[in-house]
């Protein structure tokens, strides 16, 4: 635990995904024995005498907690740092501060309407550049290039199309510029693919999502390999001052022991319930990466392991969307993705209101599309809530 850097160390023994997430980068306390990495809940740490430290001083730069997720973080993701935040804003907005006004990114169009905002309201107004094409059309993003372009930041899947971008074509086009691939890894989690190992420079999550698995805490992550660039994201990190908290970071601790086996419920949940709204008479599209006609479902099997549990569809009639919000009793009318319950979200007004009409049309977020995210319960009965929520529609 005396590391102070989220930097991996090698278990040895060519262990599988499934068990490194049990055990995490330290399967128990070197001090006490406890298989529960402990909690640190302290601000700040005493120094032994001037010029003399345990590796900890204060909790927003480093706090042990926080450093053996980010430990672990990067062992499952195959990088060698990772970084641990608050939220997956503020993993974000610390990440963009290793640019500098002037230059250019090239942004996934259908996005977390969060990350549009903090682009494009924020970002802009200090100088920066954010062109937001289709990523998964790679003549579109040759043709966005400029020569101030630094980096491409991907989701894939995307939030809420579940648009799917080639991930070794993105990194092989930046890097022949010089730039860096940043890709949003949040709907697919470690478990089902790893973009490091494709060629991506930075991973993103938003770890309130699968990787926590439980919708009881925030977090975010960046995780990397890069030896020049983690100086300037560990200094961004302590000057945004967002750093994740020891009790959030042991919640993310005990969410990961759980994430193969969640992630295999989810996907098999979000497969029979995204085939059975395809069949439904009020659905008119279903957007699912486990389809095997879906646009780029060669290029899913290629980069990732899964599908995930995310499926969104759009109903025949604008009506039925409110109504449906309104019906559903054991699926929950929220926010976010990825916990234990499942969740409907109606993206034109939560997720993605503060992307322009225009924009959120040519994406395809409109007022009939909703974004389902399939929880752990029983999929015979999430079934019959989205049934009768239908059934509800017609009266």
């Amino acid at each position: 635990m005396e590391n102070t850097t989220g930097t991996t160390q090698d278990l040895g023994g060519g262990l599988s995904l499934e068990t490194l997430l049990v055990h995490g980068a330290t399967p128990f306390d070197p001090h006490t024995g406890a298989i529960s990495s402990p909690i640190y809940q302290s601000a700040t740490f005493r120094h032994p005498a001037l010029n003399e430290s345990t590796g900890f001083d204060y909790s927003r730069v480093v706090n042990p907690t926080r450093s053996e997720l980010e430990r672990t973080m990067a062992l499952i993701e195959n990088g060698k740092y990772g970084l641990a935040f608050a939220t997956g804003m503020g993993a974000i907005s610390s990440l963009i501060k290793i640019y500098k006004p002037g230059d250019h990114l090239i942004v996934s169009e259908d996005l977390y309407g969060g990350t549009y905002r903090l682009f494009k309201e924020y970002y802009e107004r200090y100088g920066f550049f954010f062109s937001f094409i289709d990523t998964s059309d790679f003549d579109r993003l040759q043709a966005a290039l400029r020569p101030e372009t630094k980096a491409v930041f991907i989701e894939t899947p995307s939030n809420p199309m579940m648009k799917v971008t080639d991930i070794r074509r993105c990194a092989g086009l930046i890097h022949s510029r010089g730039g860096h691939l940043i890709v949003d890894n949040t709907f697919l989690s470690p478990y089902f693919q790893n973009p490091l190992a494709l060629g991506a420079d930075i991973v993103v999550h938003s770890g309130t999502k699968y990787l926590a698995g439980h919708n009881d805490t925030l977090s975010g992550f960046l995780v990397h390999s890069r030896d020049d660039l983690e100086d300037a994201l560990r200094e961004a990190q302590k000057s945004e001052g967002a750093s994740l908290a020891p009790f959030d970071a042991w919640l993310v601790l005990r969410g990961l022991k759980t994430l193969a086996v969640r992630m295999e419920r989810h996907q098999a949940n979000a497969v029979r319930i995204a085939s059975w709204l395809r069949r439904h008479p009020r659905v008119e599209q279903v957007f699912f990466t486990g389809f095997s006609d879906h646009p780029q479902y060669r290029l899913s099997l290629d980069q990732s392991r899964g599908f995930g549990g995310m499926v969104s569809f759009y109903v025949k009639n604008a009506a039925d969307a409110p109504a449906l919000l309104k019906n559903i009793s054991l699926i929950l009318f929220a926010e976010s993705l990825g916990g234990t319950e499942s969740l409907l979200t109606y993206p034109v007004v939560q997720t993605h209101g503060a992307i322009p009409e225009q924009m959120r049309l040519s994406a395809g977020v409109n007022d009939r599309l909703m974004r389902l995210s399939v929880g752990l319960e029983n999929a015979d009965d999430l079934i019959a809530d989205l049934d009768d929520a239908f059934r509800k529609c017609e009266l």
